[in-house]
């Protein structure tokens, strides 16, 4: 049995990805894609923009929220977080852009982990679609490509098994757990933020502002 056929490789692989683009179309196969793209890249960097961050909380106790402008840290999120701060002068607008782009995210990496998922369950039907070309292969060929049609049978069978199990599935974790951690530092650096700019008010505002702002 020849373990690496390009035939059936292209079988498998090939028809999976058709047969999941056809079952989740082309808008969450492209969430899928961007977030497969995102996977070498290099993970939130929490402590680059917690010293951006610092920054912005400087002038805050320096200046007060009422004078503070906002900043630019290189984070798009973050960016937007800034703008809802300054622009609001509220802790509360800043919670609530942060649920908003929270809820965004958290859509994007479920779509991205259930079109994975979707891809893990398709490889071995494929793989047994494969196995079912082969054989037919056999009957219409006769005795002479025998063994080359049960080995192309068995090792499409394995193919799927191995995308569904090694590349896909695991594809989907990934995605899964990056999402996680991304959001665990993210909530920690709010949590730090809201926390810094709620001592600095006080020293800054009136008692009315103070209430606006918290």
């Amino acid at each position: 049995m020849q373990l690496l056929d390009p035939v059936a490789a292209a079988i498998v692989f090939g028809g999976t990805l058709t047969a999941t683009l056809l079952r989740c179309g082309w808008r969450d196969v492209r969430a899928a894609l961007t977030a497969l793209v995102a996977l070498p890249t290099r993970p939130f960097d929490s402590g680059r923009v917690r010293s951006e961050l610092a920054a912005q909380v400087r002038e805050i106790d320096r200046d007060g929220i009422l004078r503070a402008e906002p900043h630019r840290f290189g984070d798009g999120a973050f960016d937007d977080l800034s703008d809802a701060l300054i622009r609001h002068r509220s802790i509360a607008a800043l919670h609530d852009e942060h649920a908003r782009q929270r809820s965004r995210r958290q859509r994007g990496a479920e779509i991205a982990a259930n079109v994975l998922g979707e891809a893990a369950d398709l490889a071995p039907v494929l793989g047994l679609a494969g196995t079912l070309v082969a054989l037919g292969g056999f009957s219409a060929g006769g005795d002479a490509d025998y063994a080359r049609s049960i080995g192309t049978a068995v090792v499409t069978t394995l193919y799927g098994l191995v995308f569904a199990n090694f590349v896909f599935g695991p594809l989907a974790g990934a995605v899964a757990r990056r999402a996680r951690a991304e959001e665990r530092e993210r909530q920690e650096l709010l949590d730090w933020l809201a926390d810094a700019v709620e001592r600095s008010i006080p020293r800054h505002a009136s008692p009315s502002e103070a209430q606006a702002a918290a």
